[in-house]
């Protein structure tokens, strides 16, 4: 049965990403944002804080956790930055290929290395998919895979990879024949250390800019067999399977983004007065907070519907999808209503919510678009049975 029922060590959790992301994350936002930082020393103190690798299972080193309290967490961090969401979420994102179809090797060999750090820092890992030509269209991906003695051997280019700039190893995919379509993906990981790779500028992005993304590019990669992540050819479903465990996450960022922005524009409508009263006392902005309260929880809602679904090993559900779609177009809906009231104060960097416009706007393109989650949606609902 779905329960909203959240268990004591839950709500300390959360208690622990909220405190964190107030104290931490929040005051040094616009900065991040305004010099693309990456914010190497707040994520040092979340790894320290135990707010990374959130399911990697305990038996590495992880905390275990449930994809609905992963989701739990996001939104709190997402609240203060989701450039930094973002990239907690991406290690997740790189672990879940191993989590879903690795052996034990791999995982004990990979997924530990994020648990264990290095002397008292992160580890970062990176899930290289996307490429020039092949974004939402996983199935066009053109990054060539070549049997050689006891491995195979990569070339291609994977463009807009989070964490791809400081990652130590990636999973990643390729395709022994483009002509074969879904049917030629295989799965790999791959040492960001192996001879070949090259790591491309960090790309100056519009919003999230907290997060590090760039290209990857193989030539002539050499990667062992004992790194071919489940088996030749079947690389594509292990990426399917891999979004359908993190569009929750999306969702959660949204929800973070929406509860900021319904936070900011509360506190700023009850301050800001417009002919003689304060503009909350407006029904047209009253309207428009009342909005954002129902995005917040219906987007909430959805998240955790969607997340609980994952938990429950359903993950060929449409929930998901319904989640990460909503989500995305409400917070983006939400924060553009933000800007507008707070006027010609919302256009400019003095408060939070022109960034939270920007960093919304990706919401909607990154892990499949918002167009890509109905044709999912659709696919799914015509193909059901009557």
């Amino acid at each position: 049965m779905f329960d909203l029922t959240l268990t004591e060590e839950q709500e300390a959790l959360i208690k622990t990403a909220r405190d964190f992301a107030r104290s931490e994350i929040a005051p040094v936002a616009g900065h991040l944002d305004e010099e693309g930082k990456f914010p190497q020393e707040i994520l040092t103190k979340a790894f320290q804080t135990g707010l990374l690798n959130f399911e990697v299972p305990e038996a590495y080193g992880g905390l275990g956790l449930s994809c609905l309290t992963h989701s739990l967490i996001l939104e709190e961090i997402a609240w203060a930055c989701c450039g930094v969401n973002t990239t907690l979420a991406a290690n997740m994102l790189g672990a879940m290929p191993l989590i879903i179809a690795g052996n034990e090797a791999q995982k004990k060999k990979y997924l530990s290395s994020l648990t264990a750090g290095k002397n008292g820092e992160p580890v970062f890992c990176a899930y290289a998919c996307s490429e020039p030509d092949a974004g939402s269209d996983v199935a066009g991906m053109r990054t060539k895979v070549e049997k050689k003695g006891d491995g195979y051997v990569l070339n291609g280019q994977k463009r807009w990879i989070t964490n791809g700039g400081v990652a130590t190893w990636f999973t990643t995919f390729g395709t022994f024949d483009p002509k074969l379509k879904h049917k030629g993906i295989t799965a790999f990981v791959v040492d960001a250390a192996s001879p070949g790779v090259k790591i491309g500028k960090k790309e100056n992005k519009m919003g999230q800019r907290a997060s590090m993304t760039s290209d990857i590019v193989y030539e002539d990669v050499f990667v062992p067999k004992e790194n071919l992540i489940g088996e030749e050819g079947a690389g594509f479903k292990v990426a399917m399977k891999t979004f359908d465990r993190s569009r929750p996450w999306i969702a959660a960022g949204a929800a973070g983004i929406i509860k900021r922005s319904l936070d900011e524009c509360r506190a700023y409508s009850l301050e800001r007065k417009a002919f003689g009263v304060p503009i909350a006392q407006h029904q047209a902005v009253q309207f428009m907070l009342a909005e954002m309260a129902i995005a917040y929880e219906t987007t909430r809602l959805l998240c955790m519907k969607a997340s609980w679904m994952v938990d429950q090993g359903k993950l060929d559900s449409i929930v998901s999808a319904y989640a990460k779609a909503y989500g995305a177009d409400a917070a983006m809906r939400v924060t553009t209503d933000a800007v507008q009231i707070f006027g010609g104060y919302g256009y400019t960097k003095e408060y939070p919510v022109e960034k939270l416009m920007r960093d919304a706007k990706l919401l909607q393109i990154y892990e499949g678009t918002s167009q890509i989650q109905r044709m999912v949606i659709a696919k799914n609902l015509l193909s059901q049975e009557k």
